[in-house]
């Protein structure tokens, strides 16, 4: 009878981290480019009361089907699902949007790279091209302080005009980042994320190139949560959750029973 409890209590853990999860993605309904998650769950380990395939009698006759008891529940990842966010036009010339795959890279004060779909970048005090913490986009790209008309194309080349100089200036040549699996991508905050053993190796190239995306001038990408998509889930993990803690409260009542019993 004890074993009931246990398991419900796995199963009221399990909501838990379902529900901060879906708390999570409706925190972030605003961040630029954020991808929302999904709490993924692993049945737990099995006892045996009678072992398939086992003789049912001395004849050789063997048991159809055995006598399992699971132990529960456990979370098993928490995935991105890494779909296109809507596109928000701004009008900002150094506001960039990503449609299809692709990061961009950031240069970290620690001198190590990490990667971001947030594109509300912004120039430095010398020009350079900048994240809202000041983090440098790699390549660094630099514009001079009287550059006007700043233009971005699709396939991420940066170009400026000068004031009395018609024909354009190109200032450089944004990049886009690429991994073979992009949930093995350690999210550290702040929009960002960095690679890891699972990610796989970055692979670098310009926008439009066959694998990467292309590049939005004066757009940001919207947060990819749908609102009554996370009601729903939350609605769901909320009526599990009450019904595991009635299990726990059925098998306490049992235990009174047999208690009284004695």
């Amino acid at each position: 009878m004890l074993r009931s409890l246990d398991i419900a209590a796995t199963g009221m853990q399990a909501q838990t981290t379902n529900v901060e999860t879906i708390s999570h993605n409706m925190a972030n309904m605003t961040t630029t480019g954020y991808k929302r998650r999904r709490a993924e769950f692993q049945d737990l380990i099995y006892q045996d009361l009678r072992r398939v395939g086992t003789m049912s009698s001395d004849t050789g006759y063997r048991v159809p089907a055995g006598a399992q008891i699971g132990l529960g529940v456990r979370t098993a990842a928490i995935y991105r699902i890494n779909e296109q966010g809507s596109l928000s036009q701004t009008g900002n010339a150094l506001d960039l949007a990503i449609e299809g795959r692709g990061y961009f890279r950031i240069l970290l004060p620690s001198g190590e790279y990490a990667y971001t779909r947030d594109g509300t970048f912004s120039l430095s005090q010398d020009g350079s091209i900048v994240t809202a913490d000041g983090y440098p986009l790699v390549p660094n790209i630099a514009v001079p302080n009287n550059a006007e008309n700043i233009t971005i194309d699709q396939s991420g080349q940066v170009q400026y005009t000068l004031a009395g100089q018609p024909d354009a200036q190109v200032a450089g040549q944004i990049q886009l980042t690429t991994f073979q699996n992009e949930n093995g991508l350690a999210a550290m905050g702040q929009n960002l994320f960095t690679e890891t053993t699972s990610s796989g190796d970055p692979i670098n190239g310009n926008p439009q190139s066959v694998g990467f995306g292309s590049v939005r001038q004066g757009f940001v990408e919207e947060s990819a949560v749908n609102a009554v998509t996370e009601i729903t889930n939350l609605i769901t993990a909320q009526r599990a959750y009450e019904m595991n803690s009635k299990t726990i409260t059925a098998s306490d009542q049992m235990l009174q029973t047999l208690t009284s019993l004695r």
